[in-house]
């Protein structure tokens, strides 16, 4: 019995069903970080705490924890026998999850400007996390997703190549006004401004979940979807604690400024 059980879940047959159920344990993973989320602020940034380990540099923190999400797909697709490799729907796809990774390794990091260091035990879930999601996603693209000959075309890639691209463009920009809050020599906290940030607290947030969401619909695909769900789980509660943050913490916040999405909440 355990012969073939391991041979199936070895075997390419029994890949997919990894894959499948590597998805759903994704999204309860979102759930729970959730509710845990509901009770204690993530630590890190200014929420940092020496109960969850000893500090490690952000920058250095940032650029290794990214970067399974980078070199994990990459080692996938190149080194092993990836049979959709050739289809260029699924080349599209996978460089639309490695251009975001490309930018949050080798960009993202070295742009940062001072920074609290982040405390080990949170770098080390997202490392562990970069490297699970990385494999998840550029497995299944590479070896088991099928497309139409013209998908690229279609009005479902269509509209999340646009969402996705609309989604990494404002994450951008609003991680750019972050990083430009103060001047050279200046400390404390300011009030983003500019942006998103007119309209709600976590712009650079609202923009990676609109990145991911189309990057679920460009992929029509349930490793997708599950990598969406969790990105809009975890990062709709730190856009929440952020809001209140602010709230609490300037008089002046503007009172129409909603915490994650514009005009609604």
């Amino acid at each position: 019995m355990w012969d073939s059980l391991f041979y199936l879940l070895s075997s390419e047959t029994g890949e997919p069903y990894q894959l499948k159920w590597m998805a759903y344990v994704m999204v309860l993973m979102g759930l729970l970080s959730f509710l845990f989320l509901l009770f204690i602020n993530v630590p890190y940034g200014r929420y940092a705490s020496s109960k969850f380990g000893f500090p490690v540099s952000v920058k250095l923190a940032w650029f290794l924890q990214e970067l399974p999400s980078l070199l994990v797909p990459l080692y996938v697709v190149v080194f092993t026998a990836a049979d959709r490799n050739s289809y260029l729907s699924n080349q599209v796809l996978i460089g639309m999850f490695l251009c975001h990774y490309i930018q949050r390794t080798l960009v993202y990091p070295f742009l940062i400007r001072g920074g609290k260091p982040t405390p080990f035990v949170s770098f080390a879930i997202a490392f562990m996390f970069c490297v699970y999601n990385g494999y998840m996603q550029g497995r299944y693209l590479s070896h088991f997703a099928v497309y139409p000959s013209d998908w690229i075309r279609r009005p479902c890639f269509i509209t999340g190549f646009s969402l996705w691209l609309t989604g990494i463009l404002i994450n951008v920009h609003s991680d750019h006004i972050l990083r430009n809050l103060r001047k050279p020599g200046e400390t404390g906290y300011k009030i983003p401004k500019g942006g998103m940030f007119e309209y709600i607290s976590g712009a650079n947030f609202f923009g990676e979940i609109i990145e991911w969401t189309g990057f679920a619909i460009a992929t029509w695909s349930l490793q997708g979807a599950a990598f969406a769900i969790f990105t809009f789980l975890v990062l709709s509660s730190r856009a929440i604690q952020h809001h209140r943050w602010y709230i609490e913490k300037f008089e002046d916040y503007p009172k129409s400024r909603k915490a994650l999405i514009p005009f609604l909440y």
